[in-house]
């Protein structure tokens, strides 16, 4: 029995900061890898603002239990378990946790029965507080994605998160660069709302891979709102996060 358990790695998706895409990033990555053939589950470890029941089109679906009352992870259409809050509480309902409520239920999420799952996608919070802490002491992750629009006050605190990490001797796998450039529907001109390349510069003065960027495109944020993860239609952005899905893959596999 021993010989035939799966050894999972987590690779956590980070930010440091709310609102930079964090969360439809860690969906795309699990969709894609999936594609690839892997073994992926995908954990929304945002304690007190799940998205992933949404990103995944599985809202109003709860995991079961096992007789050892571990959680089974919903499976979705795109061939990856997964595992929120937002399964299991109303929808609406406010999680008013405080620090040691929240880690106990970020170890419900990781302690699941998983199955045969390699690879577990884990969405971190916004910051470097308690979720953030309980996972580096109790599950370290094998590797961390960091996720910044380009702006100078999303990169201050992608820093933060990168330095809580690096001093837990977590590897940093490299920075995404979300909300890049913007292209006009109507004339087709390239804008630059949150600035650009302040991503990749971070990651080459931190001496960091530069993973690749996301465009700011209406067709991300739409295809996000109806559960359809672009990774797995193809839509709007689908080629830029499979090639942040393909660096993942070499880093994996290295």
């Amino acid at each position: 029995m021993t010989s035939t358990r799966t050894t999972r790695r987590i690779i956590a998706v980070g930010s440091g900061k709310g609102g930079v895409g964090k969360s439809t990033l860690s969906a795309n990555l699990a969709v894609s890898l999936a594609r690839r053939g892997m073994r992926v589950g995908l954990i929304d470890a945002d304690i007190y603002g799940p998205s992933q029941p949404r990103l995944l089109g599985a809202e109003g679906r709860k995991p079961t239990a096992t007789d050892e009352k571990k959680l089974v992870p919903v499976q979705t259409e795109y061939g990856i378990g997964m595992l929120s809050m937002g399964q299991l509480v109303k929808p609406g309902q406010a999680i008013a946790w405080r620090g040691p409520m929240a880690g106990n239920a970020l170890g419900q999420l990781i302690d699941a029965d998983w199955g045969e799952t390699e690879t577990l996608i884990v969405d971190l919070p916004p910051g470097t507080g308690d979720v953030q802490l309980t996972m580096i002491q109790k599950y370290k992750p094998a590797g961390a994605v960091i996720v910044s629009t380009p702006q100078d006050l999303a990169l201050i605190d992608a820093r933060r998160a990168i330095n809580l990490l690096t001093e837990a001797d977590v590897p940093i796998i490299g920075l995404v660069e979300n909300m890049a450039g913007y292209q006009c529907p109507e004339c087709g001109a390239i804008s630059d709302p949150f600035g650009t390349g302040g991503a990749e510069a971070a990651a080459q003065e931190l001496g960091y891979d530069f993973l690749g960027r996301i465009p700011l495109e209406l067709g991300i944020r739409t295809a996000s709102d109806e559960g359809i993860p672009p990774a797995a239609s193809g839509g709007p952005g689908a080629d830029a996060f499979n090639a942040v899905a393909g660096k993942l893959t070499d880093w994996i596999a290295r």
